[in-house]
């Protein structure tokens, strides 16, 4: 399971979000690109951008608590002071994506930033893995 993980600005557009979505599924290998959500901060739900990427590539939209984010905080690759400041998180898209992929899962690198929206992907990883 890939899940990729949001962070942006407010008022971010569809095509910003799946910028981002397709920048991050490029820097992976071809046999790890098919997603299977996308996680984002549930004070980010609403917004209109990512809603219509996550429809548009028919894939459930996971609304991630604030707990859950800080819970995966110390397996964030990126540190940035910024999403220290507003999330209390050192990556906003590295920790919607390892708390959405579980609590066993790891980055598949860290978080890339395409103007207004970052995106981090991880997987969630089995016992044989």
């Amino acid at each position: 399971m890939i899940v990729a993980g949001i962070g942006c600005r407010s008022g971010v557009s569809a095509e910003q979000v799946e910028s981002g979505l397709a920048a991050a599924l490029a820097a992976v290998s071809r046999a790890r690109r098919t997603l299977s959500l996308i996680a984002v901060p549930a004070a980010k739900g609403h917004e209109p951008g990512i809603i219509a990427a996550s429809a548009a590539r028919g894939i459930p939209l996971v609304l991630i608590a604030q707990s859950e984010l800080e819970a995966a905080n110390p397996r964030t690759l990126t540190h940035s002071e910024h999403a220290m400041v507003v999330m209390n998180v050192h990556s906003v898209a590295e920790a919607a994506a390892l708390a959405g992929a579980g609590p066993t899962a790891r980055l598949l690198g860290p978080r890339i930033a395409i103007g207004p929206v970052t995106c981090a992907l991880a997987c969630a990883l089995t016992e044989t893995e």
